[in-house]
């Protein structure tokens, strides 16, 4: 099929852009989106406020192209043809449940496009479907709402569970509480529901409950938990010393877990004597699993352990590089909405990554390639091209059969530069240097480099 002179000027000065507007105009488009949002939120009408608008407003942001909702309702002002207030109320509306599926919704299709693309990493275990767990806090907001205004302390907008898939890259799941103070744990129930046969769940010791570790093997599940200090267990036998793991000394038992009802499953205990100390200042790593002896030892699960900071690694690319946590939104589900928002757009750029790791492996992919230039390039490229290329070439896109789409990714990675995104990898990092503290609440930068300057003429 062939497209206009200028997106094909496109693909060859920044495939990266173009990938990203493709994605979004075959998955995003507004009647899809529009059709999905009347099937899945009941109760909330869009007869003069389109869903896909407000998502258009709201990607804008999270991806950097504006600084804020009402800046990018300025820029779309006569398009959308309603009051910056209808915006904001709509926003507020929006439910949790809401965004929730459409994380889920979108990870489904980017799913499919990465494995289409040949993008998946090898599982971190053969015969287990891995997934992470872990919470996340979105940072305090603004002092807008009345209700904030007399509060000296930082208000929370919510929170939310975020489940990840390390073999697709992607957030496959979500759960969000508009209760900035609720516990993790207390979402756990929702959670566990989405348990299938055979999923291998990991998870730090906040997740460490009897009922989470019951729950799971009940479903035919395994957990790969760090163990809570307070987590009660019997044990079978002693302590034994199983070998070295990267990470230090590994010892296992096994143990008897049970509940207050007479639940009980037998797992095994792993301890890692560390070679030096957490950022917290722990020793030994604890880890509680249900994963068969004779499939995974002692060290593999350690090792498994570790890879829990993959999620940890993708939140730092969420925060780094689109705009996951709009400080400016006040009202929980809006605030929510925003969080989720970013979560799509990280997926959708995880399809990228995909082919990108379907062509040139992932070990090249993830090693070297920067994300962050790579956003980067195309929030400053992205609005140029919306406006200079002919609405027909995204039309066609979001129209072509699916091996056809394939081919297109395709080619649009192959004209991609990996050079250009390489990462600028640091050296191990110094111990930072003691601080001089004056006793002054501020210093003068020019000062001190001028004093430097003298030292260093005098030393020579």
């Amino acid at each position: 099929m062939a497209l206009s002179p200028i997106i094909e000027e496109f693909i060859e000065k920044s495939p990266l852009t173009v990938m990203a507007q493709a994605l979004i105009s075959r998955m995003l488009d507004k009647e899809t989106l529009n059709q999905w949002f009347d099937e899945n939120a009941s109760g909330q009408y869009t007869r003069d406020l389109l869903f896909s608008t407000i998502f258009d407003l709201m990607l804008s942001v999270v991806c950097k192209q504006k600084q804020s909702v009402c800046e990018a309702y300025r820029h779309s002002e006569e398009e959308i043809n309603v009051s910056l207030t209808a915006v904001y109320n709509k926003l507020i509306g929006i439910s949790t449940e809401t965004s929730a599926n459409l994380v889920k919704t979108i990870a489904e299709k980017c799913a499919v496009i990465i494995k289409n693309l040949n993008g998946e990493r090898p599982e971190l275990l053969e015969g287990f479907r891995i997934k992470m767990l872990d919470g996340n806090c979105i940072e305090k907001t603004h002092h807008r709402l009345e209700v904030l205004r007399n509060q000296s302390p930082g208000p929370l907008p919510g929170k939310s569970l975020v489940v990840f898939s390390p073999s697709l890259g992607l957030v496959i799941d979500v759960f969000p509480c508009e209760d900035g103070h609720a516990q993790e744990r207390s979402l756990m129930p929702k959670v566990l529901r989405t348990v299938e046969k055979d999923d291998l769940w990991i998870a730090d010791r906040n997740f460490c409950t009897i009922n989470t570790m019951l729950s799971i093997a009940d479903s035919h599940a395994f957990f790969l938990i760090r163990q809570h200090k307070q987590t009660p267990y019997e044990e079978i036998d002693q302590l034994k010393y199983v070998g070295k793991s990267e990470s230090g000394k590994v010892y296992e038992q096994n143990i008897v877990i049970s509940d207050s009802e007479g639940h009980s499953i037998e797992a095994r205990r792993i301890v890692v004597k560390l070679k030096s100390s957490t950022r917290n200042g722990d020793t030994e790593l604890t880890i509680l699993t249900n994963l068969p002896k004779e499939t995974v030892n002692a060290k593999r699960i350690a090792f498994l352990y570790r890879k829990r900071w993959t999620i940890e690694t993708s939140f730092q690319h969420l925060e780094k590089n689109l705009n996951s946590e709009i400080n400016a939104l006040g009202y929980p589900k809006a605030a929510l909405f925003g969080f989720c928002m970013a979560l799509v757009a990280s997926n959708l750029f995880e399809v990228i990554y995909g082919s990108l790791r379907g062509l040139y492996g992932h070990e090249e992919i993830d090693e070297n390639f920067s994300t962050y230039y790579a956003t980067s390039e195309m929030a400053s490229i992205h609005p140029g091209m919306m406006i200079i290329v002919p609405d027909s070439d995204w039309d066609s896109l979001c129209k072509m059969q699916e091996v056809d789409f394939i081919i297109f990714i395709l080619k649009c990675a192959d004209k991609i530069n990996l050079h250009t995104y390489r990462k600028n990898k640091r050296g191990p990092k110094k111990p930072p240097p003691k601080k001089i503290n004056q006793g002054e609440p501020h210093v003068s930068t020019y000062k001190l480099l001028l004093e430097r300057k003298k030292k260093s003429m005098t030393a020579h």
